[in-house]
């Protein structure tokens, strides 16, 4: 079965954020001196994500992905995981990690069901990762060493591009993935702490990243191969041999055409789109009615009401954080 939004395209992909909490504070994801955590009975149970996930799949949703803040900071996680994977339905389960937890949990979740990992990387350097993020870039490293061990289908490497910040960082990780045989991802900036991150002092487009890697090598389109469900364009360098995908949600005006999620927050509000504030609270209804077909009803709502594009290239003003909604 499939569903199609006002707009004919295909929503089959759902991302579902298990927590707004978060053990680093990265500099595009939270704001300075954010204290707006959930309380833990607002974050869904165990049992309403299972709900959800069967409602959802039963929609004809496929894919799925769970993120946070931090997913690996919840300590049922792999219950998540393993119970998702014995719905009908659930074609795919990835997830999205900052990787400092990945190093002591990659075998479990991967015997549980999850098959590719996303893990964020905005450099190599400790100094610099630390200043971005808080934290310690060697666990980060431990956790994708873990990972690749691990045998998921798939791990990729995410960087968020910050003009001034971790542009000379793009190449050492280009490298980096290749070394391993890992796509890495190049991510442009979106105002979802403040709208000053888009300033041109801070903003890097995915273009100018393109300028940067042809000074070392050779970038060759691959528009037929995809990795995932997302909207990256891959390229393969010619030298090195390295798969680099670029996230252009600023800059490529046809970035939204074939959007196919929508998003579940921590706190049970289904996002349509990241880059639109249109919410709809499922949570009320999950602990209402054990009738799943006022949560199918919700869902239906949501879909119907997701937009064309989002709208960051207007007056977009964030509400909510990044790791309020979910990556």
């Amino acid at each position: 079965m499939k569903r199609m939004d006002p707009f004919g395209r295909t929503i089959d992909y759902l991302r579902i954020s298990v927590t707004d909490r978060c053990n680093e504070r990265c500099l595009y994801c939270m704001p300075e001196g954010y204290k707006g955590w959930e309380q833990k009975p607002d974050h869904l149970s165990h049992a309403e994500i299972l709900r959800v996930v069967r409602v959802a799949a039963g929609l004809g949703f496929r894919k799925f992905r769970l993120t946070g803040g931090e997913p690996l900071v919840r300590a049922d996680l792999t219950d998540i995981v393993r119970g998702m994977a014995a719905i009908s339905g659930v074609e795919h389960i990835g997830l999205s990690t900052n990787g400092t937890r990945l190093a002591a949990l990659a075998s479990s979740l991967r015997h549980a069901g999850v098959q590719t990992v996303n893990v964020s990387l905005d450099t190599l350097d400790p100094a610099l990762y630390h200043r971005i993020t808080g934290g310690d870039v060697h666990r980060v490293l431990a956790g994708i060493h873990a990972a690749v061990q691990a045998g998921f289908t798939c791990v990729k490497l995410n960087q968020v591009l910050m003009r001034g910040v971790n542009e000379q960082e793009i190449w050492p990780l280009v490298l980096f993935a290749a070394e391993y045989g890992l796509p890495l991802r190049l991510i442009e900036l979106m105002p979802l702490t403040r709208t000053a991150v888009l300033t041109e002092k801070n903003f890097l487009s995915v273009g100018e990243a393109m300028t940067l890697l042809r000074q070392h090598d050779e970038l060759i389109p691959q528009p037929d191969w995809r990795l995932g469900f997302g909207p990256a364009r891959y390229y393969r360098l010619k030298r090195t041999g390295a798969r680099v995908g670029f996230i252009g949600a600023m800059t490529n005006l046809h970035f939204c055409e074939s959007c196919n999620k929508m998003r579940l927050t921590a706190d049970g509000k289904i996002r349509p789109c990241l880059g639109d504030h249109g919410e709809i609270d499922l949570r009320a209804t999950l602990r209402a009615t054990a009738d799943d077909a006022a949560v199918r009803d919700r869902f239906l709502l949501a879909l119907q009401r997701k937009p064309f594009e989002h709208t960051f290239r207007g007056a977009y003003q964030p509400c909510r954080p990044m790791t309020a909604i979910g990556g």
